[in-house]
């Protein structure tokens, strides 16, 4: 009777037993893979925002910059020296135009389309600064324009005699990608799908904004006045828009972020 019940004692489990307990290791491990794929779904998507905020925050502080140093050196600062009479070692303006640069007749600022101006623009900005003063090599054009959905930026050496949009225009870089202020129609109606505070009135939002010099103070360069000129450029109003390379790993939505700065002029009028 002993030697029975210690038999049956060693018995070990069962088919059914381990077939159940198998089952049950198979769908802890999918529930675990599960939630690590998902997990490293959204670790990829964070990592490309993130990427995204980090190239779009270097691009905006360079603006700010270049900006923050236009129009310097002025005019006066040479004014006593007769070895450097060449205007390409002073600027004229803080941000460059065209058409009539040449000819030192400013346009006039419009956004939307208005104006007589093709730079400066709603995407389109040449700033005038010396960018290394120190090294008495004269002043640069840096241009910022957005073509397709890439911010691109191209800097030359000044030559004042000549147009600074067509003198820019070869030497263009990539410098911001996905950058989605000019949207079509039917991707702002996707976007404002996600972000409903985008894009107001459905419309495309401009990059540059202009706060122009009056006697009165200052306004924004947005009407045909005698003083809606890139001379009077007082500060340079930043808005990026910019998309993540993939969607949301769980939503599948687009991600955007939206950053805004602004740029004061050190010589805002010459």
């Amino acid at each position: 009777m002993k030697s029975t019940l210690q038999k049956r004692s060693e018995q070990g489990f069962s088919l059914i037993e381990m077939m159940i307990a198998a089952v049950i290791f198979i769908l802890l491990c999918g529930a675990a893979f599960a939630l690590l794929s998902v997990a490293q779904q959204r670790y990829q998507t964070e990592s490309q925002v993130l990427n995204s905020f980090q190239e779009a925050r270097f691009g905006l502080d360079e603006i700010v910059r270049d900006v923050n140093g236009s129009a310097y050196p002025a005019p006066n600062m040479y004014a006593s020296n007769p070895n450097l009479p060449n205007q390409n070692f002073f600027a004229i303006t803080p941000i460059a135009w065209s058409p009539g640069y040449q000819t030192n007749t400013p346009c006039l600022i419009g956004t939307a389309g208005g104006g007589t101006c093709t730079t400066p623009g709603d995407f389109d900005l040449i700033v005038e600064r010396d960018v290394d003063y120190w090294h008495m090599d004269g002043v640069e054009w840096t241009r910022y324009q957005l073509q397709g959905n890439i911010l691109s930026r191209s800097q030359t050496y000044k030559e004042y005699n000549w147009d600074p949009a067509t003198t820019t225009a070869p030497s263009f870089v990539p410098y911001v990608q996905n950058v989605m202020n000019n949207a079509s129609p039917s991707q702002i109606a996707q976007f404002q799908a996600a972000y409903p505070q985008m894009f107001p009135g459905g419309n495309p939002v401009p990059i540059f904004s202009y706060i122009c010099y009056t006697p009165y103070g200052s306004e924004p360069c947005i009407s045909a006045g005698s003083y809606n000129s890139p001379v009077n450029v007082m500060d340079v109003e930043i808005t990026l828009i910019v998309m993540a390379p993939t969607k949301d790993a769980q939503t599948r939505q687009v991600r955007l972020i939206e950053l805004h700065g602004r740029g004061h002029s050190l010589n805002p009028i010459q």
